[in-house]
C-alpha cells in the first residue's frame, strides 16, 4: 500500500461522521495533491520505471515471465501514479489506475490499450519478454515526456 494513499483517502473519502470537525479540515488540506508529494511521484517514476525494466531484461533472457511481469507491474504502476500527479488528481491503489490515467488530458495516447498490451502480449521465451519491454520502454519514454512538459 503506496502511504501516501493515507492523504488520498482524506481527500477523496465520504466523510460520514466528524463530530469535531476535525477531517472536514483535513479534507481541506488534501484537497489538492500536494506539490512536493507531486514532484515526488514523478521523478520516481523518472528514474524507477526506466531502470526496474532495465533490470527486467536479465529475467527475460532467461525467459523468466514471473519476474518480467512483476517488474512490467512495478514500471506500469510508477507510471500512472506519475500521470495522475501531473495532473493534481490522487489515485489510491492499482485497481483501475491505468484506465484512469489513460483518461487523463496527459497521458500519451493510447495509454491504457498499450500498458494492458504489455501483460497481454508477454508469452514465456526470451523474444516475446524482450519485445514486450521494448514496448515499455517506449511507453515509460513518452510518459516521462509527458510528465515534464
Amino acid at each position: 500500500m503506496y502511504s501516501h494513499a493515507y492523504a488520498g483517502e482524506v481527500a477523496l473519502g465520504c466523510v460520514l461522521a466528524d463530530p469535531t470537525g476535525e477531517l472536514r479540515s483535513l479534507r481541506e488540506q488534501t484537497r489538492v495533491c500536494p506539490e512536493p508529494l507531486r514532484e515526488a511521484l514523478i521523478d520516481n517514476a523518472r528514474w524507477e520505471a526506466p531502470f526496474i525494466l532495465a533490470g527486467a531484461r536479465k529475467g527475460a533472457a532467461r525467459g523468466d515471465a514471473f519476474y518480467v511481469a512483476g517488474c512490467l507491474f512495478r514500471a506500469v504502476g510508477l507510471l500512472a501514479h506519475a500521470l495522475h500527479a501531473h495532473a493534481g488528481r490522487w489515485v489510491l491503489n492499482e485497481k483501475g489506475a491505468v484506465r484512469a490515467a489513460g483518461e487523463l488530458a496527459g497521458a500519451p495516447a493510447d495509454f491504457a490499450v498499450r500498458a494492458h498490451a504489455l501483460f497481454a502480449a508477454l508469452g514465456t521465451t526470451a523474444r516475446t519478454l524482450g519485445t514486450a519491454l521494448d514496448d515499455a520502454d517506449a511507453l515509460v519514454a513518452e510518459v516521462c515526456a509527458a510528465v515534464t512538459r
